[in-house]
């Protein structure tokens, strides 16, 4: 899909987003698990080969082709759903840092299996993200993640092979001389619009568009996040909301792909933070049951805008990682129901436990889905004086 000039530069920005998300500089023979699907194996391979001109130590591992999680789903029972390979801890006790390359040779593969049973191994995995999030807040990990182009997901996009490669091409600065400079520019700008965004402190957002009347609270002790490193790309400007304080109406206009289901059209209705009634243009059952695994599945545990100015993503990718940093005519916004960000909450790591989790209205689930509209919007941001400043109109924050 990409020749070597483009591959190099490529493993450029994944190591260089790698290095912006961990706190502390990465030294000479450190771990870095590479994950990527057999499709992306040529991106796999020279991030590995950059990792060894850097003195890393790769770890390369495939990850289950589409008939694998197929058969696993299928003919495992579930203790061995449930069972952590021996050894997978200690790795993930070692490892200084991780970059996956998703590269799916199939998105519908998993349509007919059973979501609570894909739940149950995904919670089964815990442990692992667990001694991930502790090396992390301790500054010994960090990871990101980047897409490669198949055949698979440009045609469920509707775009043909080179034109879903182009959008990444595009969206990653890879067609620029030097990306990792664009990015580190990007990075820059970013750091100035979340200052600017932490400014209105505790206020309520409120969104007007043509199918968006939504009032979302952003709490105490909060923090807007830009471009960590750990998705590339990424051009969304995020917050955890107080999970308790989400009133009104709001509608995703990009369809959403998960678990092998593609869903269009989601409209939700929040009352005192809750959905208290969702619609879906079709798979209603699915959208009910995603919403109804666990009491934090039908709370906001984000809130996000993205600038057209930054995000030259114009086509719908079929992957949250793209769609959600859609661009386009009118920019973007997007709600995650489910799980909240630690890492917007303004004080230090260690002091956000379970208690102040709760006292502070960060929600927490199993789920975090994450919901886009497009269409054109304002954004006002009301302080709790009552001042209204709009901070978005017309796809860009007013900064």
């Amino acid at each position: 899909m990409y020749d070597t000039p483009t591959l190099e530069r490529y493993a450029e920005v994944l190591f260089w987003a790698l290095s912006r998300a961990r706190t502390s500089a990465y030294k000479k023979s450190d771990i870095i698990l590479v994950n990527y699907d057999i499709d992306g194996l040529p991106l796999a391979e020279e991030v590995c080969s950059l990792l060894y001109d850097k003195g890393m130590i790769p770890v390369p591992r495939m990850n289950e082709t589409p008939r694998m999680q197929v058969d696993k789903y299928r003919k495992a029972n579930n203790k061995r759903l449930t069972t952590l390979i021996p050894g997978q801890r200690d790795l993930y006790n070692h490892l200084n840092g991780s970059i996956s390359i998703y590269a799916p040779a199939s998105l519908g593969h998993l349509a007919d299996i059973d979501p609570e049973l894909i739940a149950m191994h995904g919670k089964a995995q815990q442990p692992l993200r667990s001694i991930m999030q502790t090396r992390e807040d301790m500054g010994t990990f960090s990871w990101t993640l980047c897409m490669y182009p198949t055949q698979a997901l440009a045609a469920q996009a509707g775009l043909t092979l080179e034109e879903y490669g182009h959008q990444i091409e595009k969206a990653c600065y890879l067609n620029k001389p030097e990306p990792t400079r664009a990015w580190r520019q990007f990075a820059h700008k970013v750091d100035e619009l979340t200052e600017w965004l932490d400014s209105f402190g505790d206020c309520t957002m409120h969104v007007e568009s043509e199918s968006v009347d939504l009032n979302v609270k952003i709490g105490q002790r909060r923090k807007w996040v830009g471009f960590t490193g750990r998705n590339i790309p990424s051009f969304e400007m995020y917050v955890s909301p107080d999970m308790r304080h989400t009133n009104g109406v709001y509608k995703s206009t990009l369809p959403t792909f998960r678990s092998g289901n593609i869903i269009g059209d989601i409209q939700l209705i929040f009352k005192e933070g809750r959905v208290t009634k969702v619609t879906a243009e079709h798979n209603q059952g699915f959208v009910e049951k995603q919403l109804n695994q666990d009491p934090g599945a039908a709370l906001v545990g984000e809130f996000a805008l993205v600038d057209k100015r930054f995000s030259p993503i114009s086509k719908f990718m079929a992957n949250t990682l793209y769609d959600e940093n859609h661009g386009g005519e009118h920019g973007s916004m997007h709600i995650a129901l489910g799980n909240s960000y630690s890492n917007t909450f303004s004080g230090e790591t260690e002091q956000l436990t379970e208690n102040t989790r709760k006292t502070l209205g960060f929600n927490t689930s199993a789920l975090h889905w994450d919901l886009v509209n497009t269409e054109e919007k304002r954004v006002i941001a009301i302080s709790p004086t009552g001042k209204r400043t709009t901070i978005y109109e017309k796809g860009i924050f007013t900064l």
